[in-house]
């Protein structure tokens, strides 16, 4: 069982910056994403970015494309969100998630698509 760690989390401003670190209790070279959702108060969880682990992919969801980005340093390191140019929209509980290596491009932003789940950090942005 996979087990996902997320921090990073805090309160900015609006037009600030902050860094989310998912880290895993085990990698592997193989073809599954690692991904972040988010979720607001009566909202559903709704893709953020996505990485193929093997290929360094990357995926993003229009919202946050050139304000966001997801990287990691290695197969072995932890996956990071650094989120530049922060609005109030995008206040919410960020999750970090793993895929199966069976999930083809079409549905790496399908939430059903992820059967391993962390926590959750809070991100608030004040306006």
């Amino acid at each position: 069982q996979v087990q996902l760690v997320e921090s990073g989390g805090g309160l900015v401003q609006a037009g600030g910056s902050l860094r989310l670190s998912c880290a895993a209790s085990e990698y592997s070279f193989a073809r599954y994403a690692m991904a972040w959702f988010r979720q607001s108060p009566g909202k559903e969880r709704e893709f953020v970015a996505a990485l193929r682990w093997n290929s360094g992919h990357t995926y993003y969801a229009d919202s946050v494309k050139g304000r966001f980005t997801i990287s990691r340093d290695n197969s072995k390191s932890p996956v990071y969100l650094q989120m530049d140019s922060l609005k109030p929209d995008d206040t919410a509980t960020y999750y970090c998630a793993r895929s199966t290596s069976s999930t083809i491009q079409s549905q790496i932003g399908n939430k059903l698509s992820y059967p391993y789940w962390g926590q959750g950090t809070q991100v608030t942005v004040s306006s």
